[in-house]
């Protein structure tokens, strides 16, 4: 379906929309490090970099860069060197480097505020947020302000899955939230300096004309990929859910043209599956069987029985619960040639329950209730951080 063009007015506003029309007076006089990459981008599709080069009223220091680069080229998990810009000649930092996700004191002398200006997706387990987090934390140990240009969450403000577990603590598990947080860059920001008791000068540059039950493609934000995967609005709305199958051996369609929107494996009885899920209740969504040959990632260059799935709704999308219902028709039809790491499930959907259960043959529906039943707290707990209805 088309969405209507917006008018001016309805547009989205990010924080870095909000900052340039107030003619960044937030920053006037500062030496200002951004931590950015080619997703942070104005209403006219200009680079947050090249819009702070020439703001006039103070100065562009340092840039870093997260997970993927500053170009948001590289594919997740290839690190990254450090370098300069080649447009402005700002130096750019690297914090997806080898033993180096954090600022250091070294990259930070002589700057007055450390910025952070990234689109994120709405996962625990993607890991823009926690390089905000870990720039937070240096930020405070620094005594260096810290400010977040707010953007949209991309999928709304739902919450799906279990809360991360107490001792679980990686770059793809980082905050104690579920796997489908709900948050937006600045809540979560205001979520991890209340959770850690963080000394810290935070500012948020709130988000305008933007409200939860929004997704991505409603906002009249640019879109940029936020990473060479994530290709469209239906694939971060799946995300949360088929990305817990990166703990498993199957595909999630990385080296096809589909990544995030279809699964597959060469022994998989797709057909029954596929049947199965139809039945199965799931809003907003339908399956088919969809043969596929990766070109990298899970089974390169094998052919693959799958499934695409087809959104018809994307706010009735519960994409942790096509998860659950999915792992469990892989075990109940393919038996031993699927098979889920149970450290790595556990760091993606946050918990040990949905490993504990399947192997105890619980039905969807009771692990679906148990994810529901952990994540109540939370729910209740995070509305004193929302910025937004």
């Amino acid at each position: 379906m088309l969405l209507a063009p917006l008018k001016a007015s309805e547009l989205t506003m990010s924080g870095l929309d909000v900052l340039e029309r107030d003619g960044f007076k937030q920053l006037e006089g500062k030496r200002v490090g951004l931590i950015t990459n080619h997703t942070s981008v104005d209403l006219n599709g200009v680079n947050a970099v090249d819009a702070f080069h020439k703001a006039g009223n103070f100065k562009l220091a340092a840039i870093f860069s997260p997970e993927h680069g500053f170009r948001g080229t590289e594919e997740g998990g290839v690190y990254i060197a450090s370098s300069s810009d080649p447009v402005t000649g700002v130096p750019v930092f690297s914090l997806y480097g080898k033993n180096k996700q954090r600022p250091t004191p070294e990259m930070m002398k002589d700057l007055d505020v450390l910025v952070f200006d990234i689109q994120d997706i709405g996962a625990r387990f993607y890991t823009y947020l926690t390089t905000m987090g870990y720039a937070m934390e240096e930020a405070a140990k620094a005594g260096l302000p810290f400010m977040v240009l707010d953007r949209p969450n991309p999928i709304g403000g739902l919450v799906e899955g279990p809360v991360l577990e107490p001792g679980i603590s990686f770059f793809t598990a980082y905050f104690p939230v579920p796997a489908r947080h709900g948050f937006t860059a600045g809540e979560m920001a205001l979520f991890h300096k209340a959770n850690l008791n963080l000394n810290l000068n935070l500012t948020v540059v709130p988000l305008e004309n933007w409200t939860r039950d929004m997704f991505f493609d409603q906002t009249g934000v640019v879109w940029t990929n936020p990473s060479p995967n994530i290709r469209d609005v239906n694939a971060e709305v799946l995300y949360p859910g088929l990305g817990c199958f990166e703990a498993s051996n199957i595909s999630v369609g990385r080296g096809t043209d589909r990544p995030f929107r279809w699964f597959g494996a060469p022994w998989m009885k797709a057909g029954k599956i596929a049947k199965r899920l139809n039945r199965a209740g799931l809003k907003g969504v339908k399956f088919t069987v969809l043969k596929l040959t990766p070109d990298k990632d899970v089974f390169e260059g094998k052919p693959c029985e799958g499934i695409n799935i087809e959104i018809t709704d994307k706010s009735a999308v519960r994409a942790l619960d096509i998860f659950a219902n999915a792992a469990y028709l892989l075990r109940k039809y393919n038996g031993a040639e699927f098979k889920l790491n149970p450290v790595e499930i556990r760091k993606m959907t946050g918990s040990s329950d949905l490993y504990n259960m399947l192997e105890a043959g619980a039905k969807p529906a009771e692990i679906i209730a148990a994810f529901q039943k952990n994540n109540a707290d939370f729910r209740a707990r995070a509305e004193k951080f929302l910025l937004y209805k």
